[in-house]
């Protein structure tokens, strides 16, 4: 918020229009944030992550229809390994799966993978004035609080007298991973192709199934990790510009020695 107001000094208000998508992101990163705390309640925080970042192929499809990136032959061939292993991560073949309601999860996850894109791409198309990187941001954080508060009254589970721990908890996590998190992503999409960013953002579900294994012991089925491996391996083979890399690196290796 403090980044934001110091644009406005610096550069004037955001266009009208930005604020418009900026607030509508905000309320689709209202539906992401509800889904995917009650999809890591039914299926666990790793595989929680890793289902919510099905946004990969959706920012895809989506670029493709209204931007008119056309997804790589690579990202269609890649699509049935990915439905494939959301599938075993669900818990829906094997035993012993994480998570209270693995299926329901899935279902969740989904749910989670379709508003984090809708936001991705609302950010995207509100942000394109390189200098306001934190305005729209600030914009959909305050529709995201809004939405919040109005969706937990109605709903019944909003706790407004959460214990000191929690705030704590609450308040590193605003302060890093939501404030500047997202400021940074922000500042990155209006940079780079909308795929692209969905890469870098396959870092998250990768970190976070050995984070939950380690932290909070979570111990998906073997048939899961297949799972698992499927869908970041599957999301990874789709969007990884393999033939730019390796042409890369065979330009490295016929370079002479000295240069």
């Amino acid at each position: 918020m403090f980044v934001a107001l110091g644009e406005r000094r610096r550069h004037g208000p955001l266009p009208r229009d930005a604020i418009r998508l900026a607030a509508l992101a905000g309320v689709f990163f209202t539906g992401d944030l509800m889904f995917w705390h009650h999809t890591i309640e039914a299926v666990g925080a790793g595989l929680g992550t890793v289902l919510g970042n099905l946004q990969v192929i959706i920012v895809g499809f989506v670029a493709w229809l209204v931007l008119g990136e056309r997804p790589s032959r690579a990202t269609l061939l890649a699509l049935p390994f990915v439905l494939a292993g959301v599938v075993l991560s669900s818990g829906i073949v094997g035993e012993d799966p994480v998570g209270a309601a693995p299926q329901l999860g899935v279902v969740l996850g989904v749910a989670t993978a379709i508003c984090y894109s809708a936001y991705l791409m609302l950010i995207r198309r509100g942000g394109r004035d390189q200098r306001h990187p934190a305005g729209p941001v600030a914009v959909a954080t305050l529709f995201v609080a809004l939405c919040s508060l109005a969706a937990g009254t109605v709903i019944g589970d909003l706790d407004l007298t959460p214990p000191p721990a929690s705030l704590f908890w609450l308040a590193l996590l605003g302060i890093t991973s939501q404030s500047v998190g997202y400021l940074l992503i922000s500042i990155s999409l209006p940079r780079l192709p909308a795929i692209i960013t969905s890469i870098i953002l396959l870092v998250q579900p990768v970190m976070s199934i050995g984070l939950a294994m380690v932290l909070v012991g979570e111990t998906p089925s073997s048939t899961q990790l297949v799972g698992v491996a499927l869908v970041i391996g599957g999301i990874a083979g789709a969007t990884v510009p393999v033939a730019r890399l390796r042409d890369g690196i065979a330009r490295v290796r016929a370079a002479p020695a000295g240069d």
